[in-house]
């Protein structure tokens, strides 16, 4: 979710150097940015709730991909993304506050993620 936030705003080549992606791969890992991301966070996750957030997630992707015209469920966005993962994970489950250099909209989401689990517990 995180790593999904970061990728669309903003042109996006990260993932497509080192990592061992071969040239003609790139277009495919490449974003040209422009492409704004919804995240909803909550302080509870019951089974009503993660159906229902589930559901308007899986409609919003869908529905984002069809007025676009881009594949929502493209399998190059979704290895970009675990790579982005990779990077972001860690910060969220440092003890000390990271040193945070992804976009402002990551790094504000990452923060609120961040402050809402040490007010939980």
């Amino acid at each position: 979710m995180f790593a999904q936030a970061e990728r669309w705003p903003s042109q996006n080549r990260r993932g497509t150097d080192g990592g061992g992606v071969a040239d003609f791969q790139t277009p495919f890992r490449v974003t040209e940015g422009n492409r704004p991301t919804n995240t909803i966070l909550a302080d509870t996750l019951d089974p009503r709730r993660s159906a229902a957030s589930w559901r308007c997630y899986e409609h919003s992707v869908f529905t984002q991909g069809a007025v676009w015209s881009i594949d929502s469920f493209d399998q190059w966005g979704v290895e970009l993304g675990k790579v982005l993962a990779g990077r972001i994970i860690p910060e969220l489950r440092l003890g000390v506050e990271p040193d945070l250099k992804h976009d402002s909209s990551t790094n504000a989401l990452i923060v609120r993620f961040r402050s809402r689990r040490k007010d939980a517990s």
